[in-house]
């Protein structure tokens, strides 16, 4: 729908006010649209797990500055490819596997050796495929 296609419809938005990394949403309307997007700001009022308003940032910050090199030319190739989408519902089998045997360690009984030779065994977990093929 082309602006102002509608006779009667009318483009208002919240005025919000900058506070460092925080917004806050003023609760008055005023005409015209907004100069920025706060979808990651609600979400995280809305309460999304802290890890994906991270990553939602960080794409943002991503695409912003290409934006901002590229005015005008769309460039695909430096947008990262790599975990794009974070699971909101999904825990990953590594991590869950992980977090299982450090509440089950107990610190201070370890040696030295005994910590490093853990700790080597919760690095080899975290590197390796999240989906393995069945075995037949």
């Amino acid at each position: 729908m082309v602006m102002g296609s509608k006779e009667r419809v009318e483009n208002f938005n919240v005025i919000v006010k900058e506070v460092g990394n925080q917004v806050l949403f003023l609760r008055k309307l005023q005409p015209g649209g907004s100069a920025h997007s706060f979808g990651i700001h609600v979400a995280q009022m809305a309460g999304m797990p802290q890890q994906v308003v991270q990553r939602a940032n960080e794409i943002m910050h991503h695409l912003e500055k290409d934006q901002s090199r590229n005015q005008h030319q769309t460039s695909l190739q430096a947008v990262p490819t790599q975990n794009y989408q974070l699971s909101l519902f999904e825990v990953d089998p590594a991590l869950a596997k992980i977090k299982a045997i450090l509440n089950k360690l107990e610190v201070n009984t370890l040696s030295p050796v005994e910590a490093l030779l853990k700790l080597n065994e919760l690095k080899a977990l975290l590197s390796q495929p999240t989906h393995q093929p069945n075995k037949v």
